[in-house]
Protein backbone atom coordinates (compact mmCIF):
# COMPACT_ATOMS: atom_id res chain seq x y z
CA UNK A 1 0.00 0.00 0.00
CA UNK A 2 3.06 2.29 0.75
CA UNK A 3 4.22 1.73 -2.73
CA UNK A 4 1.02 2.46 -4.01
CA UNK A 5 0.29 5.48 -2.29
CA UNK A 6 4.13 6.84 -3.29
CA UNK A 7 3.39 6.17 -7.00
CA UNK A 8 0.35 8.39 -6.84
CA UNK A 9 1.89 11.11 -5.15
CA UNK A 10 4.54 11.24 -8.17
CA UNK A 11 2.17 10.78 -10.57
CA UNK A 12 0.26 13.66 -8.89
CA UNK A 13 3.11 15.98 -9.13
CA UNK A 14 4.28 15.26 -12.25
CA UNK A 15 0.44 16.31 -13.38
CA UNK A 16 1.17 19.85 -11.50
CA UNK A 17 4.18 20.30 -12.99
CA UNK A 18 2.70 19.87 -16.49
CA UNK A 19 -0.48 21.94 -15.76
CA UNK A 20 1.49 24.68 -14.52
CA UNK A 21 3.76 25.04 -17.42
CA UNK A 22 2.92 28.23 -18.83
CA UNK A 23 1.18 28.06 -22.64
CA UNK A 24 4.09 30.86 -23.74
CA UNK A 25 6.59 28.61 -22.59
CA UNK A 26 5.46 25.96 -24.64
CA UNK A 27 5.19 28.10 -27.37
CA UNK A 28 8.20 29.78 -27.78
CA UNK A 29 9.61 25.59 -27.88
CA UNK A 30 7.36 25.09 -30.65
CA UNK A 31 7.99 28.53 -32.38
CA UNK A 32 11.82 27.26 -31.81
CA UNK A 33 11.70 24.14 -33.52
CA UNK A 34 10.05 25.38 -36.49
CA UNK A 35 12.08 28.74 -37.08
CA UNK A 36 13.59 27.84 -39.89
CA UNK A 37 11.60 28.56 -43.05
CA UNK A 38 11.70 25.77 -45.32
CA UNK A 39 12.74 26.73 -49.26
CA UNK A 40 11.90 24.92 -52.43
CA UNK A 41 14.09 22.70 -54.11
CA UNK A 42 15.78 24.61 -56.61
CA UNK A 43 15.34 27.80 -55.32
CA UNK A 44 17.93 30.41 -56.66
CA UNK A 45 18.77 33.95 -55.95
CA UNK A 46 21.46 36.58 -56.55
CA UNK A 47 22.20 37.75 -53.70
CA UNK A 48 24.24 40.92 -54.94
CA UNK A 49 28.02 41.20 -56.82
CA UNK A 50 31.23 41.88 -55.69
CA UNK A 51 34.04 43.65 -58.05
CA UNK A 52 31.30 42.14 -60.96
CA UNK A 53 31.30 38.53 -59.77
CA UNK A 54 28.07 37.19 -58.87
CA UNK A 55 26.53 36.00 -55.86
CA UNK A 56 24.46 33.15 -55.81
CA UNK A 57 22.69 30.89 -53.43
CA UNK A 58 20.85 27.73 -54.45
CA UNK A 59 18.88 24.51 -53.18
CA UNK A 60 20.61 22.40 -54.44
CA UNK A 61 22.95 19.42 -53.51
CA UNK A 62 26.54 18.94 -54.79
CA UNK A 63 25.99 16.06 -56.59
CA UNK A 64 23.83 17.45 -59.26
CA UNK A 65 24.57 21.20 -59.05
CA UNK A 66 25.49 21.90 -62.53
CA UNK A 67 28.91 23.49 -62.53
CA UNK A 68 32.16 23.10 -63.86
CA UNK A 69 33.89 23.36 -60.11
CA UNK A 70 32.35 21.92 -57.66
CA UNK A 71 33.41 22.51 -53.86
CA UNK A 72 32.95 19.56 -50.71
CA UNK A 73 33.97 20.19 -47.48
CA UNK A 74 34.44 17.11 -45.19
CA UNK A 75 36.09 16.55 -41.71
CA UNK A 76 38.86 14.08 -40.73
CA UNK A 77 37.55 10.85 -40.89
CA UNK A 78 35.38 8.80 -38.38
CA UNK A 79 33.74 5.89 -38.72
CA UNK A 80 30.25 6.00 -40.61
CA UNK A 81 30.65 9.95 -40.09
CA UNK A 82 28.46 10.87 -42.77
CA UNK A 83 25.89 8.06 -42.36
CA UNK A 84 25.16 8.14 -38.40
CA UNK A 85 21.63 10.60 -37.81
CA UNK A 86 21.89 12.17 -35.72
CA UNK A 87 24.57 14.07 -35.56
CA UNK A 88 24.61 13.78 -39.65
CA UNK A 89 21.34 14.61 -41.46
CA UNK A 90 18.90 12.19 -42.30
CA UNK A 91 20.42 10.45 -45.70
CA UNK A 92 17.27 12.04 -47.89
CA UNK A 93 18.83 15.62 -46.68
CA UNK A 94 22.27 14.86 -46.56
CA UNK A 95 24.30 16.04 -49.86
CA UNK A 96 27.31 14.90 -49.31
CA UNK A 97 25.86 11.36 -48.48
CA UNK A 98 24.15 11.89 -52.40
CA UNK A 99 27.84 12.53 -53.25
CA UNK A 100 29.86 10.09 -52.09
CA UNK A 101 26.62 7.94 -53.56
CA UNK A 102 26.72 9.08 -56.82
CA UNK A 103 30.80 8.42 -56.77
CA UNK A 104 30.49 4.86 -55.66
CA UNK A 105 31.71 5.72 -52.08
CA UNK A 106 34.59 7.21 -53.16
CA UNK A 107 34.81 9.89 -50.75
CA UNK A 108 34.55 7.32 -47.81
CA UNK A 109 36.85 5.25 -49.27
CA UNK A 110 39.47 7.57 -49.50
CA UNK A 111 38.91 8.89 -46.15
CA UNK A 112 38.86 5.79 -44.39
CA UNK A 113 41.76 4.09 -45.90
CA UNK A 114 44.00 7.35 -45.28
CA UNK A 115 44.22 8.25 -48.64
CA UNK A 116 42.74 11.67 -48.01
CA UNK A 117 42.97 12.72 -44.29
CA UNK A 118 40.58 15.43 -44.41
CA UNK A 119 43.28 17.72 -42.61
CA UNK A 120 42.19 21.58 -42.32
CA UNK A 121 42.63 23.02 -45.80
CA UNK A 122 43.83 20.03 -47.41
CA UNK A 123 43.00 19.42 -50.50
CA UNK A 124 42.02 17.04 -53.57
CA UNK A 125 41.05 17.42 -56.91
CA UNK A 126 39.01 14.64 -58.32
CA UNK A 127 37.52 14.31 -61.96
CA UNK A 128 34.28 12.44 -61.49
CA UNK A 129 33.73 9.81 -64.54
CA UNK A 130 30.70 10.61 -66.87
CA UNK A 131 27.07 10.73 -65.55
CA UNK A 132 27.80 10.29 -61.78
CA UNK A 133 27.45 14.21 -60.74
CA UNK A 134 26.69 17.27 -62.72
CA UNK A 135 29.86 18.97 -61.69
CA UNK A 136 33.08 18.86 -64.21
CA UNK A 137 35.43 18.59 -61.39
CA UNK A 138 35.42 18.34 -57.63
CA UNK A 139 37.28 19.68 -55.15
CA UNK A 140 37.28 18.68 -51.35
CA UNK A 141 38.83 20.59 -48.94
CA UNK A 142 39.39 18.96 -45.45
CA UNK A 143 37.82 21.05 -42.16
CA UNK A 144 40.37 19.08 -39.59
CA UNK A 145 39.07 17.78 -36.53
CA UNK A 146 35.18 18.18 -35.88
CA UNK A 147 35.73 18.66 -31.90
CA UNK A 148 38.08 21.17 -32.79
CA UNK A 149 35.92 23.27 -35.23
CA UNK A 150 35.30 26.68 -34.87
CA UNK A 151 33.25 29.23 -37.60
CA UNK A 152 36.26 31.29 -38.43
CA UNK A 153 38.15 28.27 -39.72
CA UNK A 154 35.37 29.22 -43.03
CA UNK A 155 37.05 32.01 -43.72
CA UNK A 156 40.72 30.42 -44.44
CA UNK A 157 38.46 27.58 -46.41
CA UNK A 158 36.71 29.85 -48.66
CA UNK A 159 39.86 31.45 -49.26
CA UNK A 160 41.44 28.25 -50.14
CA UNK A 161 38.45 27.28 -52.60
CA UNK A 162 38.62 30.24 -54.00
CA UNK A 163 42.11 30.47 -55.07
CA UNK A 164 41.98 26.77 -56.28
CA UNK A 165 38.99 28.15 -58.50
CA UNK A 166 41.13 30.79 -60.09
CA UNK A 167 43.94 28.43 -60.67
CA UNK A 168 41.64 26.22 -62.51
CA UNK A 169 40.71 28.91 -64.87
CA UNK A 170 36.77 28.15 -64.29
CA UNK A 171 34.39 30.76 -64.98
CA UNK A 172 32.11 29.97 -62.21
CA UNK A 173 31.83 27.75 -58.77
CA UNK A 174 29.53 26.06 -56.64
CA UNK A 175 30.62 25.70 -52.96
CA UNK A 176 29.00 24.05 -50.43
CA UNK A 177 30.27 23.40 -46.56
CA UNK A 178 28.49 20.56 -45.77
CA UNK A 179 28.72 21.47 -41.89
CA UNK A 180 25.05 20.53 -41.62
CA UNK A 181 25.44 17.66 -43.17
CA UNK A 182 27.98 16.65 -40.83
CA UNK A 183 25.95 17.48 -37.73
CA UNK A 184 27.93 20.64 -36.98
CA UNK A 185 25.02 23.21 -35.34
CA UNK A 186 26.83 26.00 -36.88
CA UNK A 187 25.66 29.68 -37.22
CA UNK A 188 24.28 29.47 -40.97
CA UNK A 189 24.05 33.63 -41.55
CA UNK A 190 27.57 33.75 -39.35
CA UNK A 191 29.35 31.17 -41.12
CA UNK A 192 27.87 32.23 -44.76
CA UNK A 193 28.89 35.63 -44.51
CA UNK A 194 32.43 34.31 -43.11
CA UNK A 195 32.84 32.20 -46.79
CA UNK A 196 32.34 35.17 -48.23
CA UNK A 197 34.32 37.18 -46.43
CA UNK A 198 37.40 34.55 -47.48
CA UNK A 199 36.38 34.05 -50.75
CA UNK A 200 36.72 37.85 -51.43
CA UNK A 201 39.95 39.12 -49.74
CA UNK A 202 41.80 35.84 -51.65
CA UNK A 203 39.53 37.13 -54.82
CA UNK A 204 40.75 40.91 -54.33
CA UNK A 205 44.40 39.80 -53.44
CA UNK A 206 44.54 37.67 -56.93
CA UNK A 207 43.19 41.07 -58.59
CA UNK A 208 45.87 42.95 -57.31
CA UNK A 209 48.69 40.59 -58.53
CA UNK A 210 47.00 41.05 -61.76
CA UNK A 211 47.01 44.66 -61.69
CA UNK A 212 50.61 44.29 -60.96
CA UNK A 213 51.16 41.75 -64.19
CA UNK A 214 52.48 38.87 -61.33
CA UNK A 215 49.42 36.98 -62.45
CA UNK A 216 47.28 35.73 -64.78
CA UNK A 217 43.92 34.38 -63.23
CA UNK A 218 40.58 34.19 -65.64
CA UNK A 219 38.09 36.56 -64.21
CA UNK A 220 35.40 35.07 -62.02
CA UNK A 221 31.41 35.29 -63.09
CA UNK A 222 29.85 33.22 -60.37
CA UNK A 223 30.19 32.11 -57.43
CA UNK A 224 27.47 29.72 -55.88
CA UNK A 225 26.67 29.04 -52.30
CA UNK A 226 24.80 25.56 -51.71
CA UNK A 227 22.32 25.27 -48.70
CA UNK A 228 19.86 23.23 -47.95
CA UNK A 229 16.33 23.92 -47.43
CA UNK A 230 15.73 24.85 -44.38
CA UNK A 231 19.06 26.84 -44.20
CA UNK A 232 18.72 28.93 -47.19
CA UNK A 233 17.09 32.18 -46.56
CA UNK A 234 19.20 32.54 -43.40
CA UNK A 235 22.55 32.22 -45.54
CA UNK A 236 21.25 34.47 -47.39
CA UNK A 237 21.36 37.11 -44.69
CA UNK A 238 24.99 36.26 -43.91
CA UNK A 239 25.48 36.56 -47.52
CA UNK A 240 23.90 40.36 -48.08
CA UNK A 241 25.52 41.35 -45.06
CA UNK A 242 28.85 40.17 -45.77
CA UNK A 243 28.30 41.17 -49.57
CA UNK A 244 27.28 45.13 -47.94
CA UNK A 245 31.04 45.47 -46.65
CA UNK A 246 32.47 44.73 -49.89
CA UNK A 247 30.44 47.12 -51.14
CA UNK A 248 30.46 50.08 -48.61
Amino acid sequence: MKKQHIIRLIVASMLVTLLATPRSAVAQQVASDTAQKVTKAGTTAIWGKIDGVAIEAAVEGPSTEATPLQVACVFEYTEGDIFNSPPALPAAANGMVHLDQALGGIITDIRKTGKFSGHALETLLITPPAGTISAGKLLLIGLGDRTKFTPELMITIASVAMREALKLGVPSFAFASDLKDAGIDSPTALVAGYEVKGAFEAYRTQAYLKSKKMSDDTPLTKMTFLAGQAFFTTAGEGIKEAIATFNN
